[in-house]
């Protein structure tokens, strides 16, 4: 599809507002996408895209581009940081409030020289987003896909280093896009952190997780290591969409409404049931919008 299609089928189920996939045009990311062409954005694109949010009634949440922006590769990592800044300016002439990225991890390093590295880039990236009035959110998914034996692939998935992340840049234009699914499998308790990282939280993205208890005491804490179908797959835990996993969505949406969050509710669809084409996509959002909205509206 192409964005104003997004946006069409968005209006028609009743969705009002995208989380806009930002990749680049080229590029070697599994389940990445390019609804904006950021780096050769035009005034005329901008006025196109402006009119179809209108005429669909469709705010964007955030633009979306998750790379490792430490990885060891230092082309690599130059060619992504060129990307984030073109991304965030993109938001700034949209109007969108937020960009979300990872932080990533550089493998080859310790985690202090990796938190060093973060410090410089991201104090970087935050300084370009505050001129251009926007904020950047670090989603916190540990990326095990990014590491031999599925090892956390990043620096940004766990309390702990939450607060070594805002302990290092203590801006308040940098922020967390909170995806309890990830503390879920990772046996972190997903309420409490929402309650305690409420002046953090920017945005919240709606993804459920089936966690499998016997398996995760068959495999243990770093998961399965033999006979992998794939870079994710550590045996015990499988991402689903909303209202088909183990996150009580109610019980969630009550303490979004008791810290006070007022903002966009994403539904990250990464449930791999619903994703052979379009009209199984489809279905998987639109089951997690009518397992949803009702929540939401029976709170209001």
């Amino acid at each position: 599809m192409t964005l104003e299609e997004k946006m069409a089928y968005a209006h028609k189920v009743g969705f009002t507002a995208l989380d806009v996939s930002c990749w680049p045009r080229q590029n070697t990311r599994d389940f990445s996408g390019s609804d904006i062409d950021v780096e050769n954005l035009t005034d005329e694109d901008v006025t196109n895209i402006k009119n179809n949010q209108k005429k669909y009634n469709i705010t964007f949440s955030s633009l979306a581009y998750y790379d490792n922006m430490l990885d060891p590769d230092e082309t690599t990592r130059n060619a992504y940081a060129k990307h984030l800044e073109a991304v965030i300016k993109a938001a700034s002439r949209l109007g969108t409030p937020l960009v979300g990225c990872f932080v990533g991890k550089d493998q080859t390093r310790s985690l202090t020289e990796n938190f060093d590295e973060y410090e410089k880039i991201f104090t970087h990236f935050v300084t370009l987003a505050e001129e251009n009035n926007v904020k950047l959110m670090i989603e916190n998914c540990p990326m095990p896909g990014w590491e031999k034996d599925g090892l956390p692939g990043t620096i940004s998935y766990s309390p702990e280093l939450w607060d070594e992340m805002f302990k290092r840049i203590p801006s308040k234009s940098i922020g967390l896009n909170f995806d309890p699914s990830h503390l879920d499998w990772l046996h972190i308790d997903y309420l409490q952190a929402l309650r305690d990282y409420k002046d953090r939280i920017l945005h919240i993205d709606a993804k459920d997780m089936i966690v499998d208890e016997n398996k995760f005491s068959y495999y243990g804490i770093y998961g399965k290591k033999l006979n992998r179908t794939q870079p994710e797959d550590l045996g015990f835990w499988t991402p689903v969409i909303p209202g088909l996993g183990d996150i009580n969505w109610s019980q969630f949406y009550n303490v979004m409404k008791e810290i006070g969050f007022d903002d966009c509710f994403s539904i990250e669809h990464e449930d791999r049931r619903f994703a052979a084409n379009n009209a199984e996509v489809e279905k998987g959002l639109e089951f997690s919008y009518n397992h949803l909205n009702p929540i939401i509206h029976d709170f209001k």
